[in-house]
C-alpha cells in the first residue's frame, strides 16, 4: 500500500505542478489583463491553458483516487507537496526569487507530512497490536 500512496502522491504533484506552471505560463501568453472578447480569445488561444486544464483534472481524478484508500490527515498534508515542486519551478523557469520564507515553508511541509505519515504508522501498529490481542482471547 505505501507504494501506492508514493505513486500517488507523485502524480498528484505532477499533475498540480503541470496545472500552475501552465496558468503562469498562459498568463504570460494573454498578457496584457484586459476585460475584453480579445483577452477571452487569447487566453483560449494558448495551448498552456489546456495543460492547466489537464493539469486540474489529473489532480482532481488522483485525489478522489487517493483518498478512497489514505488517511485523510497524511493525504492532505502530502497534498501540500506541490507547493515545494511548483515554488522550484517556479525559480527555475521564471526567475522567481527563493527566499527565507519559501525554504522555510517548505520544510515545514515536509516536516508535516513526515510527523503525520509516522503518527499514521504508529496507529495502525497499534491498532494491529490490538486487533491480534482481542483475535488471542477470542
Amino acid at each position: 500500500m505505501k507504494r501506492f500512496y508514493c505513486i500517488g502522491f507523485l502524480c498528484l504533484m505532477a499533475c498540480d505542478t503541470l496545472a500552475q506552471i501552465s496558468f503562469k505560463y498562459a498568463g504570460m501568453d494573454a498578457a496584457p489583463l484586459e476585460c475584453s472578447f480579445a483577452w477571452i480569445l487569447r487566453v483560449l488561444a494558448s495551448p498552456w491553458a489546456y495543460g492547466a486544464l489537464g493539469g486540474y483534472l489529473g489532480s482532481f481524478v488522483t485525489w478522489i483516487t487517493i483518498l478512497r484508500y489514505a488517511p485523510v490527515g497524511p493525504a492532505f498534508a502530502a497534498s501540500h507537496l506541490e507547493l515545494i515542486s511548483a515554488t522550484a519551478f517556479s525559480v527555475w523557469l521564471f526567475h522567481e526569487p527563493l527566499g527565507f520564507c519559501k525554504v522555510a515553508g517548505g520544510l515545514l511541509i515536509i516536516l508535516g507530512v513526515i510527523c503525520l505519515a509516522k503518527s499514521e504508522d504508529a496507529d495502525a501498529a497499534k491498532d494491529g497490536h490490538i486487533a491480534a490481542q482481542n483475535a488471542h482471547k477470542a
